[in-house]
């Protein structure tokens, strides 16, 4: 008979029972439950991360450098080889299509046509920005290449 869930355990001697402290002075492990006696290690649950005993520590001597643009606008790119292989001849390719497809994340705001890949159909595709080689690509398939302003969409 072979091995199923109800015979499934752990190997012998892969499992410990957890050590069961501050039982009472009859379990040797009772009174001060293996701290010691005094300190700042007895009494509390132990020190925070990062914690270098009061000294001021690494994370605030290091010193800080530059800043985060609240303002940037994330660019996100896709290739032509992908478009070419997830639409048939005439499609029209939208942000929303794109995302439908998998080919862009769900947070996409701005999308960029990059040139990586052969495009061998025409499709009409509406995107934010578009590579120059991207563009003569698609009009060379027989494709329109629409812009869309990235202001209103984003």
């Amino acid at each position: 008979m072979g091995t199923t869930l109800h015979t499934l355990q752990p190997p012998a001697g892969a499992r410990r029972r957890k050590k069961r402290i501050g039982r009472g002075i009859g379990s040797r492990r009772g009174k001060t439950s293996t701290r010691g006696s005094k300190g700042q290690l007895a009494r509390h649950d132990g020190m925070p991360a990062g914690f270098e005993g009061g000294q001021n520590p690494l994370h605030r001597r290091v010193p800080k450098r530059g800043f985060t643009n609240i303002g940037r606008v994330e660019v996100v790119g896709v290739n032509l080889g992908r478009i070419d292989k997830a639409y048939r001849a005439n499609d029209f390719v939208s942000v929303t299509s794109l995302q439908e497809r998998g080919l862009l994340p769900k947070r996409a705001k701005v999308v960029k046509l990059l040139a990586t890949g052969e495009i061998t159909k025409p499709l009409r595709i509406e995107v934010h920005r578009a590579s120059g080689q991207a563009r003569s690509k698609v009009e060379a398939a027989g494709g329109v290449l629409t812009l869309l302003d990235s202001l209103q969409e984003a």
